[in-house]
Order: C-alpha cells, then sequence, then structure tokens
C-alpha cells in the first residue's frame, strides 16, 4: 500500500523539476465554464475534461444532485489548503504521514430580505482546521503553516480584495417550441 510519506517523495522530485522551468514559464489562463441545465437548473462546471455537478436543495427548487455553490467554495479553499501543504512539505523534505482539512462558515438565509439589507449573502466566518500527522517538531509545522499560508492562491484569493471584471453578452432566445 502506498503512504503519504511515498506520495511527498514523488511530489519532491516534481517540485524539484518545476523549480527549473518556473523562471521561464509562461502565464497559465485556467478557465471554468458553467452551463444551466434544463428541466433541473443543475450546474454543470466544465474545467479542462473535467466537470462537476452544482445544485441546489429543495428549498431552492434543486435536486440536491451535487454541492450548492457556497459549498463548492469551502471544498476549494480545503482543497487548495490541503495540496499547498504537500507542495510546501515537499518543498521543505518534511515528512507527513497525514493532512486533513475542514472548512466551515456562516450563511444568514435572511440576507438581502427586508430588515436584513445589510447581511452579506456570502458565507461568512470563514475557518479552516488542520489536523496532521507528522514526526516533524513543532516549530517545523509552524513554518509549514505558515508557507502555507503565504502561497496557498485560493486563500490569498479569499483574504485579498480582487478585481473582477463581467460582462452580458446577449445571444437569441429560443422559439417556444424548440424550447421544450
Amino acid at each position: 500500500m502506498s503512504t503519504l510519506r511515498e506520495y511527498l517523495a514523488q511530489k519532491r522530485l516534481a517540485w524539484l523539476s518545476k523549480q527549473d522551468t518556473i523562471a521561464t514559464a509562461d502565464v497559465i489562463t485556467p478557465t471554468a465554464k458553467v452551463s444551466a441545465e434544463g428541466r433541473s437548473g443543475v450546474r454543470r462546471i466544465r474545467i479542462r475534461d473535467h466537470q462537476v455537478l452544482s445544485d441546489s436543495g429543495q428549498d431552492y427548487a434543486g435536486y440536491d444532485l451535487g454541492p450548492s455553490s457556497p459549498e463548492l467554495q469551502l471544498g476549494v479553499l480545503g482543497s487548495c489548503v490541503t495540496h499547498i501543504f504537500l507542495i510546501q512539505a515537499a518543498a521543505a523534505d518534511l515528512v507527513l504521514d497525514s493532512v486533513e482539512v475542514e472548512v466551515t462558515a456562516t450563511i444568514d438565509p435572511k440576507a438581502g430580505t427586508p430588515g436584513f439589507e445589510d447581511v452579506p449573502p456570502s458565507p461568512q466566518n470563514i475557518s479552516y482546521t488542520v489536523q496532521i500527522g507528522s514526526p516533524a517538531t513543532d516549530e517545523e509545522i509552524d513554518a509549514l503553516f505558515a508557507a502555507v499560508e503565504r502561497a496557498c492562491p485560493i486563500l490569498n484569493l479569499l483574504t485579498n480584495p480582487q478585481t473582477i471584471t463581467a460582462t452580458v453578452v446577449r445571444v437569441p432566445a429560443q422559439s417556444e417550441e424548440s424550447a421544450r
């Protein structure tokens, strides 16, 4: 059976190899396309050759076929923090036996309704807890954690103000018959 220690050895080799090319690497442009499916309203997220479904619970006319967008965002944060722990541990040649990240937040369903106009609709009070199994010292784990918080792209995306631009493009509407 393969262990996290064995994987981190592979990760370290990949990280070392990447260091040789990083200075000349081109900027990348990740893309995600999302479409709403007819009849169900399920959001199909397409990223490279992968698909993820996002849905709502029945209280928003959903079918609960996948996590909601706010739940996905928490999962994305947890996934990124976990991955950066692995990268930073590999870079430092630090042994980890296990890494588990739990992300929580609160959402007030009254947000934006009369009397609650100032309550934000976004997840609030986001926090995460990392459980690490490792023979490393407390000082090494503290240094690892600091490196993760500096390097984690999604953590930094959420904690630092961002500029997001948007465009709406009109496309021809479907006729009543073709929409059925």
